[in-house]
């Protein structure tokens, strides 16, 4: 008799930080089944809301990147074939913690350059009662500032088919992995190319919420437990890396709402895109009196980065915008 879907579960003991096929399996199932895996953040756990209370500094400054976004896995999906496909339903990805955590870090983030952003930073987010809001709270006043609670999962991703070990932070072309996009909420279905045998899944990085871009490098970053459908699918070759169907009911907003956007316009791509986040944030200091910080924090988890123009070369525009409904006072 075959055990139901539920009884698959892999604890979060089963991390790892490298991308790799040697890797043994923390588990085995069919095709079809159901798998539950705790969660650590994306920075392992290291940032904790105690230690951000009594030392906020010290929790920055103790933290080694190279413990930073931890995979747990992987799962060896029975009947999956090189050259197949395993479609992946987020079913669930609830908070395990009641709080989350933004940081800006020296060396990381699209303006890690800027002078103003070489000393760290960190912000605390309550979760307590994110799932009945429906938010979280950034400010509490003058002005209040909410975003909306939209957990998915950071990294999702399989085996490569190469020898050796690859870093979990950067993604991989073809089989996914750090993807860090903010669609693979619970509705949502992630299709990866397979390319060992048993397709060896591993999946971490919850987010509670984030802008597309992440631009100062960490989004809202929370324990989770997520619940996952893995499916082998055959005939697919055209899939050849991360495809996303997204929920039909997504959390994420879709609909047209007003948004205020700034535009970075250059030659260079990247520094195109520096030009609109700094806009975004001269803004939010001078029309909303955030800190310089708090605003690069804020369009890391609220504000969206967009291609505009990518034709009229030899320069770029790009856009990053802020939904001007997170301002609710």
């Amino acid at each position: 008799m075959m055990a139901p879907p539920h009884s698959f579960h892999v604890h979060a003991t089963s991390s790892h930080l490298k991308w790799s096929n040697a890797i043994a399996p923390a588990l085995r199932v069919p095709s079809g089944a159901e798998v539950t895996l705790a969660l650590p953040d994306g920075g392992g756990d290291q940032i904790t809301r105690e230690a951000a209370a009594a030392d906020a500094g010290a929790a920055l400054s103790s933290f080694r990147l190279d413990l930073a976004d931890p995979a747990v896995g992987p799962v060896y999906v029975e009947g999956a074939a090189p050259g197949d496909v395993l479609r992946v339903d987020v079913l669930d990805v609830a908070p395990a913690a009641d709080y989350a955590w933004t940081a800006v870090f020296p060396g990381f983030g699209i303006l890690c350059e800027d002078e103003e952003f070489k000393t760290p930073a960190l912000k605390i987010w309550d979760l307590s009662t994110a799932k009945q809001d429906g938010f979280i709270v950034f400010r509490a006043s003058s002005p209040r500032i909410v975003v909306p609670f939209a957990p998915f999962l950071g990294v999702v991703g399989l085996a490569p088919a190469a020898a050796g070990e690859l870093s979990t932070v950067p993604p991989m072309p073809e089989t996914g992995g750090n993807i860090d996009t903010r669609y693979v909420t619970p509705g949502s279905s992630l299709y990866l190319p397979v390319r060992v045998a048993g397709a060896l899944l591993s999946c971490g990085d919850a987010h509670a919420a984030q802008g597309d871009g992440e631009v100062c490098g960490t989004a809202a970053e929370m324990r989770a437990t997520a619940r996952l459908r893995v499916t082998v699918e055959k005939g697919k070759p055209w899939v050849k890396s991360p495809w996303v169907l997204t929920a039909p009911a997504a959390p994420v907003p879709v609909a047209k709402e007003r948004e205020y956007m700034c535009l970075g316009i250059d030659s260079d791509m990247r520094e195109a895109t520096r030009k609109a986040v700094r806009g975004v944030v001269d803004w939010l200091e001078a029309e909303k009196g955030l800190a310089r910080v708090e605003a690069y924090m804020l369009a890391s988890v609220a504000g969206n980065l967009k291609m505009c123009e990518v034709v009229d070369m030899p320069n770029y525009t790009i856009g990053c915008s802020v939904p001007l409904s997170i301002f609710v006072d």
